[in-house]
């Protein structure tokens, strides 16, 4: 029942023993599709976003909307497998993520959760086989494309999943928690980085004023900023900007303490070239894929250029925890508009990481947002916030963390890659081999 010739021309590959998914798993379920919310206001909700590598992190969302037994059928378990169903970037439809164990997030619509039967194929390497280039064939091969991609529960059941021993099952479970292990390491490093940024900032105990309500004249207020929501004179605002002010070691405007690159590049057509964009970041400041593309089947948003030692900064409301360090490997890649690119003066690109992810700039960062279907910074606004400058010792032992941070997350992913490199040996030269390479590489 496919009339689109993308679907017959799609590159397959014949897999020696072979299942449909559908007889593969368990159940299949849609995530909610109610009302988010950034005001930590109710469950916290899992989106793509959230999806770190093949592992998830802390949703920045919530929904109130949900009551609690529909909250416990969307929890998510040991095992689960997410996959992405919908999304403007078709590379993007079908990454899929385990969850390593039980935790109090609910997911939204734009994800779909399977369960496999662990004596076809567990979790693991189900995710493993996902995200490899064959599983990949699978995904895009069965995706519907129009305005939004498009890999429906239903489109999965009809992909065909490799059968795989149970040793080489085991070993690659045995390997995804492993890596788990080092991500989770990772995580540690970074909570480290960031009390010692708050310690530094006398903001380790600071708990936010929660009253909502401020008075201010007009002339105090519109005719001073420009500004008429109420959200940008909450109190709470006015406490952080006194914070950074009374800093021991001062405080400037960004703009002066960052070099802003927001020229646009204009990629050339027959040029291949790595793209980043906000899904492609991870919760500690890594960039945990790309998708490449020649110059001409770019996005039109992707018009950043960006070199090692840069910063990154997303400059939408919803997402302004997105901010990443550019490595070696993708200096002169391409970023979306989306985000700022920031050169630092004056401080390590690893204390500004941790700064700009803080409560401090986050809540700073909200309040100059602005505008009615996508809310953003703009570059006036992002140039004249106020930015505390930060002692040389205390960038000194949150760079060292950092480092240590970032090689932890390194070993996670060669791991991961490990598993998904395994799972193509196994289908293109059978499973000793594949078990081969898992021995020699622990």
């Amino acid at each position: 029942m496919r009339l689109e010739s993308e679907f017959y021309n799609s590159v397959s590959v014949t897999f020696i023993n072979k299942e449909k998914a559908e007889y593969a798993i368990l159940f299949s379920q849609y995530g909610t599709s109610k009302e988010l919310n950034e005001n930590k206001d109710g469950y916290p909700i899992l989106r793509l976003n959230e999806f770190s590598t093949s592992f998830i992190s802390e949703p920045s969302k919530y929904c109130c909307l949900l009551d609690n037994d529909t909250y416990q059928t969307l929890r998510l378990k040991k095992d689960d497998v997410l996959i992405c169903r919908t999304n403007g970037n078709p590379k993007l439809v079908g990454k899929s993520a385990i969850v390593p164990k039980d935790y109090d997030y609910a997911f939204a619509s734009y994800l779909f959760r399977v369960r496999p039967k662990k004596e076809i194929i567990n979790s693991a390497t189900l995710v493993a086989f996902l995200n490899c280039k064959y599983g990949r064939m699978e995904i895009e091969k069965y995706s519907m494309v129009g305005n939004q991609a498009n890999f429906s529960p239903a489109k999965f059941r009809e992909i065909s999943i490799p059968i795989l021993g149970l040793n080489i099952n085991n070993k690659i479970e045995n390997m995804t928690y492993l890596s788990f292990d080092k991500f989770e390491q990772s995580k540690s490093f970074y909570s480290e980085a960031e009390k010692c940024l708050l310690e530094c900032l006398g903001m380790k105990d600071f708990v936010a004023n929660p009253n909502t309500i401020n008075a201010q004249s007009l002339k105090d207020s519109f005719l001073k900023t420009g500004r008429l929501d109420a959200e940008f004179y909450q109190p709470k605002y006015d406490e952080l900007i006194d914070l950074v002010k009374s800093h021991q070691s001062g405080y400037d405007k960004l703009g002066t303490l960052f070099l802003i690159k927001d020229r646009n590049y204009i990629p050339e057509n027959d040029c291949l070239y790595k793209y980043i964009e906000l899904s492609n970041i991870g919760f500690d400041g890594s960039i945990t894929g790309h998708t490449e593309a020649l110059g001409e089947d770019l996005p039109s948003r992707a018009r950043r250029i960006v070199r090692s030692g840069d910063l990154i900064v997303s400059s939408l409301e919803g997402s302004l925890n997105s901010c990443a360090i550019i490595p070696e490997k993708y200096d002169g890649a391409i970023c979306s508009t989306g985000f700022y690119v920031l050169t630092p003066k004056d401080i390590n690109v690893e204390t500004a990481l941790v700064l700009f992810k803080s409560q401090l700039m986050q809540a700073l960062m909200t309040r100059v947002c602005s505008g009615s279907i996508m809310a953003g910074m703009n570059t006036d606004e992002f140039a004249n916030l106020i930015v505390p400058k930060i002692d040389q010792h205390t960038q000194h032992v949150i760079a060292e963390i950092i480092q240590d941070c970032a090689q932890k997350r390194e070993e996670s992913i060669r791991l991961l890659e490990l598993a998904k490199t395994a799972v193509e040996i196994a289908i293109e030269q059978g499973e000793d081999k594949a078990m081969e390479l898992l021995t020699q590489n622990k």
